[in-house]
């Protein structure tokens, strides 16, 4: 085909009879020398239920003209999670879980934190940041807790915000016994500062949505009974320590959330809280598990990118596991990711023909084409 081209400022192709058009070139897919800006109407596609589709060459490819109402939204699940909090020590009660938010359904049970899934653009950025998990502390210290995980940008519902967890509170002997904190789920109580008084695990986050549960009580018993309180999770309050027991509250469970397909993928669970004889374990396997009485039984740390809890020691308490952010969306899109650390980048989804990205770390930025 020759190629003839009109120089001027500019061509006039405006006709106020509506019988008029312009009819460009049309025929199989095109097979000739390309120039950048070639338009024509190739009867190898189709569009709308048609037999040809409007295409145009942008000096690469041949990219075909789609009607916008064709072209499915681009509806995004997605599950936050932030850091969880160190174990308390000193007779510490169990690090609460990262708050969890998620809009995916296919869950053994949401328990109050079912969302409404997210309706993005491509070509746009959205910001992500994942909170750390509290470090864990020497006796006499302070627990830490858990650092906020966001995603945010022009949506609505934005920012998606998880609260970061609350820490395990620790035995003073001096004054009253420093309780658990609150948090996205609650720190677990220590026992109190006197024999037959209780102390009390922190509240959880429950406004707008529910984060997670309260951390469960400790105990100071006669005789050494020293027990206390698990931290929450994302499914349930953390375990009480047993009044008059030697055995420390068991952490909150984790959610089950299947979001990146297949089963058994918890999130947010409670750390353990001290007991004298038996150790409270972490709350679904992946919060940290407790110390016993002995200072030189360290508390465990809760599982990387869970956002779980610590579990409470004499000695070293656990830290808080990392949050994570977990966004899966309809094939034929791709995400990519900048100044956050990645666990899987556009990965499949078990059982689907979506799409995952795990974000794991830092703050950056997710943009989808």
């Amino acid at each position: 085909m020759a190629l003839t081209k009109v120089i001027n400022d500019l061509i006039d192709l405006n006709a106020t009879d509506a019988t008029k058009s312009l009819k460009m070139p049309s025929g199989a897919a095109y097979s000739g020398t390309t120039e950048d800006g070639m338009i024509r109407n190739d009867t190898d596609g189709d569009s709308q239920g048609s037999a040809s589709t409007m295409q145009h060459f942008n000096g690469t490819d041949w990219k075909n003209y789609e009607n916008l109402s064709n072209i499915a939204p681009l509806v995004v699940e997605f599950l936050v999670v932030a850091g969880g909090a160190s174990g308390g020590t000193l007779y510490g009660g169990g690090g609460g879980a990262g708050g969890l938010r998620t809009s995916f359904t296919n869950t053994s049970t949401l328990n109050g934190h079912n969302e409404t899934a997210l309706s993005l653009s491509v070509a746009t950025n959205y910001t992500v940041t994942v909170g750390p998990g509290g470090a864990g502390v020497v006796a006499y210290a302070s627990s830490n807790a858990g650092y906020i995980s966001t995603f945010s940008g022009s949506f609505t519902g934005s920012p998606i915000t998880s609260s970061g967890g609350g820490g395990g509170g620790k035995w003073n002997n001096t004054s009253a016994s420093t309780p658990g904190s609150s948090g996205g789920s609650g720190g677990g109580g220590p026992i109190g500062q006197n024999v037959f008084d209780a102390t009390p695990g922190g509240s959880a986050v429950t406004n707008p949505v529910t984060q997670g549960y309260a951390g469960g009580s400790g105990y100071h018993g006669n005789s050494g009974a020293y027990a206390c309180g698990g931290g929450g999770g994302a499914d349930s309050v953390g375990v009480p320590g047993g009044a008059g027991s030697f055995t420390g509250g068991n952490g909150g469970d984790g959610l089950e959330v299947n979001i990146i397909g297949g089963t058994g993928n918890f999130y947010a669970g409670g750390g353990g809280g001290l007991g004298q004889t038996t150790a409270g374990t972490g709350g679904s396997s992946i919060g940290g598990n407790a110390g016993t009485g002995a200072a030189g039984n360290n508390g465990s740390p809760g599982s990387l990118n869970t956002g779980s809890g610590g579990g409470g020691s004499n000695g070293t308490s656990g830290a808080g596991g990392t949050g994570i952010i977990i966004l899966r969306y309809p094939d034929g899109y791709t995400a990519a990711v900048t100044g956050s650390g990645t666990g899987v980048l556009n990965g499949n989804v078990t059982g689907s023909t979506d799409k995952y990205t795990t974000i794991t770390s830092g703050t950056g930025t997710v943009t989808f084409s």
